[in-house]
Parts: C-alpha cells; sequence; structure tokens
C-alpha cells in the first residue's frame, strides 16, 4: 500500500518515508513536540514501516528536497488512524498539512478503512482548530491504554 503524489502548486511532493528520511523525521517531530519521553521515535519509525498496514509520509521540497512535514497512517481492520502529522514552523498555513492529511486519509480508504481517527491531546486548542478547519468533528470518547513492554 505505498503512495505517493506528483507535487503541488506549493512546490511539494508527498512520498513514502525513505531510509535517509528517519533521523530528519524524527528530528520534526521533536522540534513539533509531538514526542513524549516514552516515545521513541525512531522506533515508532521503524515500527510504521516494518508493518504492511502503516506507513508514514513526508512532504518534501521539490527544489531542495528537504522535509517540510509528515504524517503516519495506519489501518488496523476497523479504521484507520493517523499520528504524527507534523508541518515545519516555515511552512505553516500554506495548505501543506491538509494536503498531508488528504493524503493518508485517501491511502486508508484505499486500504478499506471507512473511518479515519486520530487523538488530540486535550490542551491543544491550536490543533483541534486546525482538524476542525478540515472536517473532523469532535467525538466524546475515553480512551484507555495499558502498557504491554513495561513502560510505567
Amino acid at each position: 500500500m505505498r503512495g505517493s503524489d506528483e507535487g503541488g502548486r506549493d512546490g511539494f511532493a508527498i512520498r513514502p518515508i525513505r531510509d535517509g528520511d528517519k533521523e530528519a523525521v524524527a528530528k520534526l517531530w521533536r522540534v513539533c513536540g509531538l514526542v513524549r519521553p516514552w516515545n521513541d521515535p525512531l522506533r515508532d519509525i521503524e515500527s510504521a514501516r516494518a508493518n504492511a498496514s502503516s506507513d508514514i509520509f513526508v512532504a518534501v521540497s521539490e527544489e531542495g528536497g528537504g522535509i517540510a512535514g509528515s504524517v503516519m497512517a495506519g489501518y488496523e481492520g476497523h479504521r484507520g488512524w493517523v499520528y504524527y502529522v507534523a508541518v515545519a514552523q516555515e511552512h505553516r498555513s500554506q495548505g501543506l498539512g491538509e494536503r498531508l492529511m488528504r493524503h493518508a486519509e485517501a491511502w486508508l480508504a484505499s486500504a478499506g478503512a471507512p473511518k479515519v481517527m486520530l487523538m488530540i491531546r486535550e490542551e491543544n486548542e491550536a490543533v483541534r482548530r486546525f482538524y476542525e478547519a478540515i472536517g473532523y468533528e469532535v467525538e466524546e470518547r475515553t480512551v484507555m491504554s495499558r502498557w504491554t513492554d513495561g513502560t510505567p
């Protein structure tokens, strides 16, 4: 389920992550505040790439090849999920975040996902407004979790 697009009027192409992108993507996630102490971004990248039902897409400058954004998408057989949606500060407010989301949505739809889900930290109001502006709605749910790897 790999996919890329030819690029847009904004000067960026969206393509699957490559081996040489890993460090730059992990740095982008850190700079954007997406990583928590218990999340190893390089491990998350490897895990997503090793799973046939997930992938990470990057927005790459068509001029310089630098990574300007990312999105991780996965389908577990019931719903599609997106994670690690990030756009470098200097490329925000240009529609790149929405392009990344639409790319992930199309990829998930092609995998059979009838719905796309995501989680936002309660205090992240700016991100909530972004998703609402591109058509996402808040669904009242309680998210529960349990670590299986011994992480406290």
